[in-house]
């Protein structure tokens, strides 16, 4: 009976993953720009990565593939803001420019203050 209550968790959890995945990379073709790009991709991409490790992890009898299991997720949590801050600070300074959608520039208020 635990047997079958894993695999069930564990399958859930494949499908969540699954279907974050799906609309980060729905997110990745249909948004308008750079910036909204890279919000799908880093946020629903590692949710979607995340569940389905921690799916791998419910459902891994050994503990060495349950330890890499959890530091995968933990490498995700910790990589992807800055990797998606730091490519997102060097679209703006290589000139890409939010789209009209945008409201509130506060890099270029920013940079206005400053220069």
């Amino acid at each position: 009976m635990v047997m079958a209550l894993i695999e069930i968790v564990t399958g859930i959890l494949l499908v969540i993953g699954a279907l974050f995945a799906l609309v980060a990379s729905i997110g990745l073709i249909r948004l308008k720009d750079v910036y909204m790009r890279m919000h799908a991709a880093s946020k629903a991409g590692t949710l979607g990565s995340g569940v389905m490790l921690l799916a791998l992890a419910i459902d891994a009898t050994d503990l060495a593939i349950v330890t890499r299991a959890l530091a995968g997720i933990v490498f995700f949590l910790l990589t992807a803001p800055i990797s998606a801050h730091l490519l997102a600070k060097a679209a703006y300074a290589a000139g890409y420019r939010p789209c009209a959608d945008t409201k509130h520039d506060a890099l270029a208020e920013t940079i206005k203050s400053k220069g």
